[in-house]
């Protein structure tokens, strides 16, 4: 449990930290909240000759209003966002729901998309409210949709000579409401599947919705048959309960020692369901 030698550096902001990865490349890891990093490190899953941690960056932390959304800082912690009364309740609730309190004091958003486990909260809600990536590097500034970003198992379109460095999460219409749920593992909180829900309500109509799902596939997914079949109904519970059905649609299931292939498909389904209705519940 002791992790291999490496040299510590601890930049005093953005251009210097990427100027660090530029330099030292596929032998640097970043280090945020390191609540992932660094237990990789000490079981020797994660050998990085250099460590680059953002921690005295001020700058990146934040949470803002910002061209009709929310610009959050990169290194933003969990416990900030939870208790952050400018977002959408549904990435509150995510982020208020990760592991334990040491864990949300420490832990970035930035870190957690970037890592992109698969059992994550945030990117799952990242997807439904339709969010932005911001990349940095020596170079340039990117904005990748995080539908994009987001690509396959621990895989993410983030270049490792980029940092990211702000999300951005797009104002929610009038008569939006957004909700996520989980069903979580009961020793690491981990999501086994959780659902974030986004809808948008007029004259009693669903007129738009988004769900993100993760802990069913290899990555958070965006639910696009479900969302294709609420839009046009008025939620009711048949309208719901039948969109809902098609959660797994088209996804290679997880199945593994925490829950089955079928079980999570199942779950999927259930918790979509829940979402919606609790998304809608809180539509204004």
């Amino acid at each position: 449990m002791i992790p291999a030698s490496f040299q510590y550096h601890k930049p005093g902001s953005v251009a210097e930290a990427a100027d660090l990865l530029s330099k030292h490349g596929s032998n640097a890891k970043i280090l945020a909240g390191g609540h992932s990093l660094i237990p990789m490190m000490k079981l020797r899953l994660a050998q990085p000759e250099i460590l680059i941690d953002l921690g005295a960056i001020d700058t990146m932390s934040y949470i803002e209003n910002r061209d009709g959304g929310q610009a959050i800082g990169g290194m933003t912690t969990y416990a900030e966002i939870a208790s952050s009364g400018m977002v959408p309740q549904a990435l509150s609730e995510a982020a208020g729901q990760v592991a334990d309190v040491q864990v949300r004091n420490r832990g970035t958003i930035g870190g957690s998309l970037a890592h992109n486990d698969p059992a994550a909260d945030l990117p799952a809600v990242v997807v439904a409210l339709d969010g932005q990536i911001i990349t940095s590097s020596t170079n340039e500034h990117r904005s990748v949709l995080a539908t994009d970003f987001f690509q396959d198992l621990f895989t993410t379109d983030l270049a490792e000579s980029e940092i990211i460095s702000e999300i951005f999460i797009p104002g929610q219409a009038q008569g939006s409401g957004s909700a996520y749920l989980k069903f979580a593992n009961k020793a690491s909180h981990f999501a086994i599947v959780g659902v974030a829900a986004s809808v948008t309500l007029s004259e009693g109509r669903c007129v738009a919705a988004s769900i993100g799902i993760t802990g069913a596939g290899p990555t958070a997914y965006k639910a696009k048959l479900v969302e294709e079949n609420l839009v046009g109904t008025n939620l009711d519970h048949n309208a719901v309960n039948s969109a809902s059905e098609k959660a797994s649609d088209g996804i290679d299931m997880n199945d593994d020692i925490h829950a089955s292939a079928d079980y999570r498909a199942h779950l999927a389904k259930v918790f979509t369901a829940r979402a919606v209705r609790l998304a809608a519940d809180r539509a204004d």
